[in-house]
């Protein structure tokens, strides 16, 4: 049974979400504000978190930023301003998905599900498909060695840890290159060129590194 916090300020609509996520076995805990979202998460097991946008107290860009600060829960962002900017800034504070309201709560419950199975994706995904070793640099896709440059590794690396998250060029700009020298998003496109390459050729048939339109990129293991 998932745990999923509902950071909603409409009492009767955190209501509504909890009682459909309780029909899908999963127990619920809700907040109406976001002055306690933290401390909850960090002294409960919470699998999800269901985070409004506009909250009082705190709103839900902060608490998103905040939370990646020490830890990786799965988070989606609930919110009525549809604005791509706004969408953007959500995954690059490190929102797994987001939702635009209005919502049905039957289309909650999917989203839910979905991304509690791709957060679980590694453990039940069969170590022939993958292999990174950080040590040595290198990958086995299927059991066979695939020769990467080390930012093609580092690449990989990072969106393997977390399977189906998406990540943006300027977030993966800012894990790979940590000198905070200047390097444009073009870059990065041409790196996941080659490493897609590399790894097409063992793997044609499931596409591992996959394009996210205007957003930016994920890992699929399937």
């Amino acid at each position: 049974m998932a745990h999923i916090l509902i950071v909603e300020d409409e009492e009767k609509l955190a209501n509504v979400l909890a009682e459909y996520l309780a029909l899908g076995d999963h127990q619920t805990t809700i907040l109406l504000d976001g002055l306690n979202v933290i401390d909850t998460v960090k002294e409960q097991k919470i699998d999800l978190v269901l985070l409004d946008l506009m909250l009082p107290g705190k709103d839900g860009l902060t608490l998103c930023r905040e939370l990646r600060e020490f830890s990786d829960i799965a988070i989606i962002m609930m919110t009525a301003k549809v604005e791509e900017i706004d969408r953007l800034l959500g995954l690059e504070l490190g929102a797994d998905d987001y939702i635009c309201k209005p919502y049905s709560p039957r289309e909650v419950v999917a989203r839910v599900k979905a991304l509690l199975r791709r957060t679980n994706i590694q453990e039940k995904t069969p170590s022939n498909v993958l292999e990174l070793d950080s040590e040595t640099y290198q990958v086995k896709v299927y059991q066979q060695v695939v020769e990467l440059t080390a930012i093609e590794f580092n690449l990989l690396n990072i969106l393997n840890k977390k399977p189906g998250r998406i990540y943006s060029r300027s977030q993966l700009i800012d894990l790979i290159y940590q000198d905070n020298r200047i390097v444009s998003e073009r870059t990065i496109d041409s790196h996941i060129k080659k490493l897609r390459k590399k790894l097409n050729a063992i793997s044609s048939e499931n596409e591992l590194v996959q394009s996210v339109y205007s957003v930016g990129y994920k890992l699929s293991i399937m």
